[in-house]
């Protein structure tokens, strides 16, 4: 079945989609905020009524936050899952936005056209490329490519907490062969890439307690035990002088690349001294026997993430504190168990306490990473139709962050995801004046139409 009339389709359809994702973008639906919990359900509803326009069997489901979107299409050939999420992060500081972030608009800019309005990127843009791409397909052939699940969830921004509940209770129901997620980006905002592995994600915060009240420094200073000269020792032997994490068991289950991903990575001639100058460093840190990208993709870390104790006003206290306490944070790869890894964590700083020290933890998430398996015909199908699109081979990438749904979509629907998505580096997801380029958006399009058609 050729592809042409489909493309030639959204082509000539860009204008209306434009107009059905700014009616999208105008729904503010911050879910981390109970004030916005209407606009949550308008979004979910909106949704829900422009895949019943296609002759989706949709429904928005209720939960104990957001609803859920979920529509079916029956059919032939694989079973896709599409998940997305219609929910938004807050706007504020609303002064450093150029506009409103609720009321989008298209604006030219030194590269080009730009979508500017809070999801425009993160992920109402993407989320609507692929229901453009289906809606393209169905204006033409008057069917859909193949049986689809389509899958929106409300509240992403604000840790999921109903997502593990509605997939357990809705296992049979949501299973598919494939899971495709649509909420990453472009490598180097140029490269179609293909998402394989997510690092996952262990939060630890330790508060060392050492006097009973904080103490006058001239009193006792150098008698007394100072918690946060102990919990700076102990954070600074987190790593080697070469890197390498020093928490005992730490790299227990941690892969090592394959030689084909391997060689992939090679082939996109990262920069990392660009990476690392835009930010105002120079030198990779990290473990020094590998690359800058191995680093972010598919190695893991140990990185504090704030640190107080004492008095930290304005002007001076010679204050000997009772308390410090730190957050700590690890990205874990391969098999690395985050339950195991806290113990070991805990057990490793509480070995390092002197006497008059002691320890009291709290934890913060424990997610595994997840790897997908390459093996399935349909990422390499993939992969060897976006280069007609973009101009550059797809690629197999790694992700430094954490996308958990991927990893529950493994662990309690038995299927994999392929993650692809067309964000670009200078998108500002997450901060103002967010932006999601019409080409993006466009070439969004396109693309999931030549992925649909490689995989039915």
């Amino acid at each position: 079945m050729s592809l042409d009339a489909t493309l030639s389709q959204i082509d000539s359809d860009l204008p209306a989609a434009l107009d059905r994702l700014m009616a999208l973008l105008r729904i503010p639906s911050i879910s981390t905020d109970p004030a916005y919990a209407d606009k949550c359900q308008q979004a979910a509803d909106w949704l829900v009524a422009d895949l019943q326009s296609l002759g989706i069997k949709a429904e928005a489901r209720q939960t104990p936050g957001h609803p859920m979107v979920v529509g079916h299409v029956d059919g032939d050939g694989p079973h896709v899952l599409f998940y997305g999420h219609y929910d938004v992060q807050p706007v504020d500081p609303l002064t450093l936005w150029g506009r409103d972030p609720f009321d989008p608009q298209i604006e030219e800019t030194p590269k080009g056209k730009v979508i500017r309005g809070r999801g425009a990127s993160d992920d109402k843009g993407q989320l609507m490329s692929f229901v453009e791409a289906c809606r393209a397909w169905k204006t033409v052939h008057g069917t859909m490519p193949c049986r689809i699940t389509f899958f929106f969830e409300g509240e992403e921004e604000s840790g999921s907490p109903s997502l593990i509940p509605f997939l357990e209770a809705n296992k049979e129901e949501l299973q598919a062969d494939l899971a495709l997620i649509c909420d990453t980006g472009l490598f180097e905002s140029r490269v179609p890439s293909i998402i394989t592995q997510l690092r996952g994600l262990l939060g630890e915060e330790i508060t060392l307690t050492g006097p009973d009240k904080d103490l006058h420094s001239g009193m006792y200073g150098g008698a007394a035990r100072n918690p946060i000269t102990v919990l700076c020792k102990i954070l600074g032997n987190l790593h080697d002088v070469t890197g390498r994490i020093q928490v005992p068991h730490f790299y227990d289950g941690v892969p090592e690349l394959s030689d084909d991903i391997k060689a992939q990575w090679d082939a996109l001639d990262f920069d990392h001294g660009t990476f690392l100058g835009d930010v105002g460093l120079a030198k990779p840190a990290g473990e020094q026997d590998r690359s800058a990208l191995e680093m972010i993709w598919s190695r893991p870390t140990a990185e504090v993430n704030g640190i107080i104790g004492g008095y930290t006003g304005d002007g001076f206290k010679t204050v000997l504190p009772s308390k410090a306490s730190a957050k700590v944070s690890f990205r874990l790869v391969g098999q690395q168990d985050p339950h195991k890894l806290r113990e070991h964590f805990r057990d490793w700083v509480r070995a390092q306490l002197p006497e008059d020290v002691t320890a009291d933890f709290h934890g913060h998430g424990a997610s595994p990473a997840s790897q997908m398996q390459t093996t399935h015909p349909a990422f390499e199908s993939a992969r060897s139709v976006l280069g007609a699109e973009w101009g550059y081979d797809a690629a197999f990438t790694g992700c430094g962050g954490s996308i958990p749904v991927a990893g529950y979509f493994k662990s309690i629907l038995g299927m994999d995801s392929m993650l692809v998505g067309w964000g670009k580096d200078d998108d500002q997801i997450h901060s103002p004046n967010e932006k999601y380029d019409v080409e993006s958006f466009h070439k969004g399009i396109r693309s999931w139409a030549r992925i649909l058609q490689a995989i039915r």
